[in-house]
């Protein structure tokens, strides 16, 4: 069976994800540091989370050496970091400087949540390759709404009545 690409990214898009930024240590430069909206829980024991990446992303061989990488849920106002790591390359850091966790993994921001993670599995996954991570450490701000992406476009949670 085959059908136009376009179309069936257009359908997987009718899918609300939250959206969140892939960080990890580089050994000869400035942190590595992409957004994905492919990030799900896998299991609380162990603690185990999960995201994709494709297969020509820039930054994956780093990201696949990583001793440590985190993931940070993005709040609802921080579209500005989601687009700054959305492209494949650049300067992506310039004027932002990154804090620690504690595993010592490069964090973007002040997001809604933070899973600091050690690498647990790495999956075949047609043209992307889905990473597991064993979660080391994490924080979460107890108020705060996210960064939503549905349809191709960012979008905010409705306030409940």
């Amino acid at each position: 069976m085959s059908f136009d690409q376009r179309a069936f990214r257009n359908a997987l898009g009718h899918f609300a994800t939250g959206v969140t930024v892939v960080t990890a240590p580089h050994p000869d430069g400035d942190p590595v540091a992409m957004t994905v909206s492919s990030f799900n829980a896998v299991s609380l024991d162990p603690p185990l989370v999960l995201f994709s990446v494709k297969r020509t992303a820039h930054s994956l061989p780093v990201l696949l050496s990583a001793e440590h990488f985190a993931v940070s849920v993005l709040r609802g106002d921080q579209t500005d970091l989601s687009a700054r790591f959305a492209h494949a390359q650049g300067a992506k850091w310039t004027g932002l400087e990154p804090r620690r966790g504690a595993t010592g993994c490069p964090l973007a921001g002040e997001g809604l949540a933070t899973f600091e993670c050690a690498p647990h599995a790495v999956h075949e996954g047609g043209d992307h390759l889905i990473i597991v991570g064993r979660v080391l450490d994490f924080d979460f701000a107890p108020e705060g709404e996210p960064l939503i992406f549905f349809r191709g476009a960012y979008h905010a949670i409705a306030a409940q009545a």
